[in-house]
């Protein structure tokens, strides 16, 4: 392990990476792992990683976890770059199919390494806010590490994600509201119930696993990033992980300087980073009345809003919203172009390459990337009746 500390990505404020932490003590924000980079370069090396096993514990150097520890695994990470056929028209379009993880999700990735350090620091029961995919995640890695996990959930959650926990051993609680009532009422209780809070970027690990994106990305791409990446948005832990990744990359000497022009897709019924960015603001206010069938993008509020907006505006990216009736009419012009049955939250970013290309804001010939986040057979309510 070459982690040293951890770090506040608000205030600089300095953590101990050796006993289980959530938030900033000092500002409540985020707190990031940092590697010592020159100190792991010695076993890791960009030529190598081809013998190393697929998954995104070949980076292991760069992730938290001791290297005499066993990680809590299932098989995630090393999913296929698949480039479009059909779907791109002028563009060099590939699609980052996150569908064929564990649990049929991207979530797996952050929670394999989340629950692999919260197990090797003492943890022993996992609560986590989900509004469908993470909580599948967090119940399949605590099944696997011997684990108590305790989810709670909108009610109108789809069914299938509300089945996939139950089955998997967790403790589920349907919540009458959104996934920010999930999480103020595991705030509450969190302390008497003794759980650990494995919400989206209120510890620091789940962003250290979700970064492997970022660095699959530039391996299956020869180490040259593409332009442009589309990342449905909801509480954004992968597109900050990614952006950490790209900086650690450069600091290997893996990758240049230039950075892919980083665009946030949120859901028209919640939009709160498009608002805040439109507006120049530096943080999202919480968003009225969410609502969307895309369940991971009904996020109103992020913890991590100002890091998601420094992204996109140091990128000279930007962020837009897609209503649900284009999601779903997308989706299946993606499913019979391309052979992929995305999740409603992927189909966003199809419908916002229409019109981010129709705007002139991504370029003929340019290379873009899309993540397929999740299995559109996890959604079959949503489509159900089109």
């Amino acid at each position: 392990m070459f982690v040293t500390h951890l770090e506040c990505s608000a205030c600089g404020g300095q953590h101990e990476c050796s006993r289980l932490q959530n938030l900033c003590l000092t500002c409540g924000k985020p707190l990031f792992a940092m590697v010592d980079l020159a100190a792991a370069s010695q076993t890791l090396k960009r030529e190598t990683l081809a013998t190393r096993k697929k998954s995104l514990w070949r980076y292991c150097e760069v992730l938290p976890l001791p290297s005499d520890v066993e990680p809590v695994s299932l098989g995630e990470g090393g999913t296929p770059l698949v480039r479009a056929e059909k779907f791109g028209y002028d563009i060099d379009l590939w699609i980052k199919d996150e569908s064929v993880n564990p649990t049929q999700s991207f979530k797996a990735r952050g929670m394999s390494v989340a629950v692999s350090m919260a197990k090797h620091l003492g943890a022993t029961k996992l609560a986590v806010p989900s509004a469908g995919n993470a909580g599948g995640a967090l119940a399949a890695y605590a099944a696997r590490a011997g684990l108590e996990a305790h989810i709670f959930m909108p009610r109108d959650t789809p069914q299938a994600n509300i089945i996939e926990c139950r089955e998997l051993g967790a403790h589920v609680t349907l919540i009458d509201g959104l996934i920010t009532d999930c999480g103020a009422e595991i705030a509450w209780r969190k302390a008497k119930e003794g759980w650990f809070d494995m919400s989206t970027l209120k510890e620091p690990y789940r962003v250290e696993g979700k970064k492997t994106l970022g660095y699959e990305l530039a391996e299956q791409f020869n180490w040259q990033l593409p332009e442009v990446i589309l990342y449905p948005t909801g509480g954004g832990t992968g597109l900050v992980g990614m952006w950490k990744a790209f900086g650690e990359m450069e600091a290997l000497g893996w990758i240049g300087g230039k950075r892919p022009r980083m665009f946030a897709v949120q859901a028209a019924g919640c939009a709160p980073i498009v608002r805040a960015f439109e507006a120049g603001e530096k943080n999202a206010a919480e968003f009225p009345d969410a609502h969307t069938i895309a369940s991971g993008l009904r996020v109103p509020k992020a913890i991590g809003d100002f890091l998601i907006l420094n992204i996109l505006r140091q990128s000279s990216g930007g962020a837009i919203a897609v209503d649900d009736e284009e999601m779903i009419r997308v989706a299946r012009e993606v499913g019979s172009s391309e052979g992929l049955f995305v999740a409603p939250e992927a189909a966003a970013c199809f419908a916002a390459l229409k019109s981010l290309r129709s705007a002139g804001k991504i370029g003929s010939g340019e290379r873009v990337v899309i993540f397929n986040t999740g299995s559109g057979i996890k959604y079959l309510d949503c489509y159900q009746d089109q």
